[in-house]
């Protein structure tokens, strides 16, 4: 299956390695479900006349078969707020705990208690 990718840059100028170090990411969630449809990520700076320093805010969207997967990573960590690098791992490992999560009911792997009633 062939997947859409879109990566977007804004409030700042196209990074090469950046994008290659998405498409890493991507390659890595594909390893966890092969059949996302399409991967839209975008980078950015926020605008804000206060702070000079560089916050990067990364968001993923997934589309699998019945659902849309959606990550929104604003830096917590001093490192995410002021390298790109850290702050896309960030956002693809959150994509990724979501995508297994995903991945493991639509497997019908999640095991269901004795008493719950069918």
């Amino acid at each position: 299956m062939v997947m859409q990718i879109d990566i977007t840059f804004r409030g700042m100028p196209a990074s090469i390695p950046a994008e290659m170090a998405a498409r890493r990411w991507i390659e890595r969630l594909r390893r966890v479900y092969a059949d996302i449809i399409k991967c839209s990520v975008v980078v950015e700076i926020p605008h804000r006349h206060q702070t000079r320093d560089q916050e990067f805010h990364v968001r993923i969207e997934l589309v699998v078969p019945d659902q849309v997967i959606s990550v929104s990573h604003d830096p917590g960590r001093e490192e995410a707020r002021n390298d790109l690098y850290v702050a896309i791992a960030d956002a693809f490992r959150a994509a990724r705990r979501q995508l297994q999560q995903y991945a493991t009911v639509r497997r019908r792997e999640v095991k269901h208690h004795a008493g719950d009633a069918a």
